[in-house]
């Protein structure tokens, strides 16, 4: 049994100034030992109630029924607590508290660490003690992540996979699969959409209402915590979706959870967030900034998760974000700057890089708001990364174009270079664009039943090669042909058919070449890092570029033709003389491609230099350049890491089937230990 958790003078003076970061472990229901007994002590924040007590199946779900579950209120706090003999683990209950107003409520407990399956809402007695990790190595070698590879699988859990019948996966099933799929696939994280309790299937996590509780759809708090060792037993790190941005109105939430706005603002015209018809944090307590960033370190404490992507900064950002009309409320200097949301940003990055140094910080930012990945001490939010929005949408008009009218769109390929190492950006091809009448990544393709997976290489291998981190939604790495479904599980499936297969291949390459080319990932944050070959091809869609490393002439030249013709003899500079191997070809057939000229173009081969100024450069070499491909270059001397030509399988879907979810359960020890690379 752990120690009485019963609060001290130090503890309450630390909640009310918003620095008490380990709130967590006294907050909420936990299980100990006082006076002899064995029960639960409770402790709750609501200043401005009148009564508060425990309702559960020991009293009826009636608190003040009879004598003995009502807590004491701690003089001039707003909290109270109490400690009660015969509670313990596994008990549901919710406090049943009446207002000034003599009105009665029953809500979950917003520290609560377990929960009823939904529809129920009852919280649950929960310690998170006792699972023995596994992860001390990989705890010791993290590292922070701006010069190092970053590609990132983001997931959303109940429908990655689905049994037959529908029914989720558990966090027990999820492990046995998604990691050693995810690894051998050459992903470096696995980004998994919030895992906060929630009310709502179809809201994916996103309207919380139980912010330290994981959520129960797919098992119990220890299940998940063996999810993520498992994923970092095969060199993945985690990183989780949070949403400090705003919550769920329903009834046992957080809204109005003493009678009054606690939580949330009071003025409407900075709580409501009509949009999504739910409420905003209101960021000038001090006990809310604080219930915050506890959580948001009670994750990376409690569950060993790596990192965090904040959702919706934008929303926080600005106090007229989605009011149109001129329905909000300026800030104190008359501007729209929620200057209380971005304190709080900086609080929060500040109090989690000071503890773990090696987090991700991700920012899902919109607006151009300046400095988000600036250090806090130079004015900017703290975030290591930030999603490059800008990138997304230009890229994905201008690859949704058919080919004919790309060229009067050429600026949306060259554009995004001129700001890319304003901040440090991931380049996010998330479940957004892949849902809601937007369509699939490979249906956004225009063109032919080819032309689609054709173009999808393209837009994939242009991804990877562009400055940036990287994150691919589930699904987009075999060519899902439909959006996004959020209640039903992806189209597996789909890997029977060749092209689907081989798209599939062509992913795994291209990870694995962007983990072994250290120009991909070592200077992403850097101008020095990208050079332009030639970007004003416009007429023939086409641009080359260099992406260089830390090392001297340590480079790759990625060639990308968004047109459907080919071209014979394409002639591009090179920065020096010499043999260039071609280390990738998007267009090989055993990519799916067309296999234009391959005895020409396919990987392995050298193309020789010539002393023909080109492009601004004393030499240049001819390559055949394939319809709608990328193809991806390094001087000869340099090519030590490339990637290897495979013979291809007689049967493809033997390779593939290595690979697939299901497959994996005796090849756990085969994985490669990738730790060195973060």
């Amino acid at each position: 049994m752990k120690r009485s958790t019963e609060l001290s003078s130090q503890d309450i003076y630390h909640f009310h100034e918003g620095t008490w970061m380990d709130s967590y472990r006294k907050m909420g229901a936990h299980p100990t030992k006082e006076a002899g007994q064995i029960g639960t002590r409770f402790t709750v924040w609501a200043p401005n109630a009148r009564r508060i007590a425990v309702a559960s199946d020991h009293n009826g779900w009636d608190g003040f029924r009879e004598v003995g579950y009502e807590l004491q209120k701690i003089e001039l706090s707003g909290l109270w607590s109490v400690f009660l003999a015969g509670y313990s683990e596994g008990d549901l209950y919710k406090y049943d508290i009446e207002t000034q107003g003599g009105e009665r409520q029953l809500k979950a407990d917003p520290y609560a660490f377990a929960a009823e399956v939904r529809p129920h809402t009852a919280s649950i007695i929960c310690s998170l003690e006792g699972y023995e990790w596994q992860d001390k190595s990989w705890l010791r070698s993290r590292k922070p992540p701006h010069d190092r590879p970053l590609n990132i699988y983001e997931v959303h859990a109940g429908t990655w996979r689905q049994h037959q019948d529908g029914r989720l996966y558990t966090y027990e099933e999820l492990a046995e699969e998604l990691p050693a799929y995810v690894a051998e696939m050459g992903y470096t994280h696995i980004e998994l959409m919030p895992l906060v309790e929630h009310p709502y299937d179809r809201s994916w996590g996103y309207q919380g209402t139980g912010y330290f509780a994981a959520t129960s759809r797919y098992g119990e708090p220890h299940q998940l915590m063996a999810f993520v060792d498992r994923c970092h037993s095969h060199g993945l790190g985690v990183i989780l979706d949070w949403v400090p941005g705003h919550f769920a109105k329903d009834a046992h939430g957080l809204r109005l959870f003493d009678g009054s706005p606690l939580y949330e603002p009071a003025d409407p015209l900075i709580a409501e967030k009509e949009q999504w018809g739910t409420l905003s944090f209101d960021y000038e307590k001090p006990e809310v900034r604080g219930f915050l960033i506890s959580n948001a370190l009670f994750w990376m404490e409690m569950y060993h998760i790596d990192g965090i992507r904040v959702d919706a900064v934008s929303s926080m950002l600005f106090r007229d974000f989605d009011r149109p009309g001129g329905k909000w409320r300026p800030n104190r200097h008359g501007g729209r700057e929620n200057l209380e949301a971005s304190a709080f940003l900086r609080q929060l990055n500040t109090a989690v890089l000071t503890r773990f140094p090696h987090a991700l910080m991700m920012a899902e930012e919109s607006h151009a708001f300046p400095g988000v990945t600036a250090p806090v001490e130079q004015g900017g939010l703290g975030f290591t990364h930030k999603w490059n929005m800008g990138w997304m949408n230009d890229t994905l008009k201008y690859i949704s174009q058919l080919p004919e009218d790309r060229s009067a769109g050429h600026s949306l390929l060259t554009f995004p270079i001129w700001y890319a190492f304003d901040e440090r950006y991931t380049l996010p091809l998330s479940h957004d664009e892949v849902v809601h009448g937007k369509k699939s990544l490979l249906d956004k393709m225009p063109g032919s039943y080819e032309e689609k997976f054709a173009g999808l290489r393209l837009l994939l291998g242009y991804m990877m090669t562009h400055p940036g981190k990287k994150l691919l939604f589930m699904g987009g790495e075999f060519g899902q042909f439909i959006e996004w479904r959020d209640e039903a599980g992806l189209d597996w499936l789909l890997l029977e058919y060749e092209q689907h297969r081989r798209l599939h291949s062509f992913v795994r390459t291209m990870n694995h070449l962007y983990l072994e080319q250290r120009s991909l990932w070592q200077l992403d944050s850097h101008p020095g890092g990208f050079e332009w070959i030639d970007l004003q091809d416009e007429e023939q869609s086409v641009i080359v570029y260099r992406r260089k490393g830390k090392a001297k002439g340590e480079s790759l030249i990625a060639i990308c033709n968004f047109q459907t013709h080919a071209h014979a003899h394409y002639r591009i500079g090179v920065p020096s003389q010499g043999g260039y191997k071609i280390l990738l070809n998007s267009d090989s057939t055993r990519y799916g491609g067309f296999d234009y000229m391959e005895s020409s173009a396919s990987e392995g081969t050298v193309l020789r230099s010539e002393p023909v100024v080109w492009h601004g450069r004393k030499n240049s070499i001819v390559l055949p350049l394939p319809p709608l491909s990328i193809v991806i270059l390094k001087r000869e001397k340099e090519a030590r890491a490339a990637v290897r030509k495979k013979k291809e399988p007689q049967n493809l879907r033997d390779e593939v089937g290595l690979m697939l979810p299901g497959k994996h359960g005796n090849r756990r020890e085969r994985i490669a230990n990738r730790r060195e690379l973060r």
